[in-house]
């Protein structure tokens, strides 16, 4: 996701700017996910370029320097919100690498607050992220959703979720928050799924890669069981997309272990497919 385009043609409009975000302050288990930028980013060069349906990097991929993560939250947070903010204006699409999952509320905030029309967040996650606060902090990675909502007006679909609490399932009903949690999966056929009518049209995606099942990537803080596979999670992102304007996307909570190649060239690769999704929904 770096450089290999240029020495084929010179592109001053890449369609996607990726944007490492290394911050990491409030995990609450397993940590590292510090590393999670530069593990990804590293694996993408292993990555082939077509991905089946089409190559995305022909499109456009520019890598930003990585932000500045030592301060504190709101500091770090201001910091990543410029840079995305620029990215857009620019007309590229942002895609953000974390770090922890609080890195999230910056993007949003630069895409979704003075838009004056509602941002809609699908989110992929094993948590529904919608505590009020959490070990002290509202600004926890387990919070991030609900300061999304709060701050920046957004409405929100999850998608996976299978461990959260009962202030969250309370919160969810006050705040009508759509969700398809991992015990429905058995049930319903994924290649059927659209989001509501009523859902709004300009649409940011997060995925923690918790999200999906741990026997998919392992290298993650809290790797919950019984989460979607591969082929779920990715059919049920290009269904959310479709009819839909992706304003960006972010892949984190990444956290490398040594050895364990696997799970980073699966978050590569994930980054990589969203972005061919995200370009055929164009009609690239």
């Amino acid at each position: 996701m770096q450089s290999e385009m240029a020495g084929r043609q010179e592109l001053e409009n890449p369609l996607f700017t990726v944007i490492p975000a290394p911050f990491e302050a409030s995990v609450s288990y397993g940590g590292g996910t510090r590393r999670g930028p530069e593990a990804i980013l590293a694996a993408s060069q292993q990555l082939e370029t077509w991905d089946g349906l089409c190559e995305p990097l022909l499109w456009g991929i520019a890598t930003a320097a990585p932000v500045h993560c030592q301060g504190g939250v709101e500091e770090v947070l201001a910091r990543i919100e410029a840079v995305v903010g620029e990215v857009a204006a620019r007309g590229s699409i942002p895609v953000v690498l974390g770090g922890e999952h609080t890195v999230s509320l910056a993007p949003l905030r630069a895409l979704a607050r003075g838009r004056g029309e509602q941002v809609g967040i699908v989110q992929i996650d094993a948590h529904a992220d919608l505590r009020s606060r959490f070990e002290g902090s509202p600004y926890s990675h387990a919070c991030v959703m609900r300061r999304a909502i709060e701050e920046c007006g957004c409405a929100l679909m999850q998608f996976g979720v299978r461990a959260l609490c009962l202030e969250e399932v309370a919160y969810r009903q006050e705040r009508g928050v759509q969700h398809l949690d991992a015990r429905q999966l058995p049930g319903i056929r994924i290649d059927d799924f659209s989001l509501p009518g009523n859902f709004p049209q300009n649409i940011y995606l997060s995925i923690d890669v918790d999200g999906l099942d741990p026997s998919v990537i392992r290298a993650t803080g809290t790797p919950v069981p019984g989460g979607p596979l591969w082929h779920q999670t990715l059919t049920f992102i290009e269904r959310a997309l479709r009819g839909r304007r992706i304003l960006g996307f972010d892949v984190v909570e990444l956290a490398p272990q040594q050895g364990d190649h696997a799970s980073d060239f699966a978050a590569a690769q994930l980054v990589y497919s969203v972005m061919g999704m995200i370009g055929r929904a164009m009609g690239r």
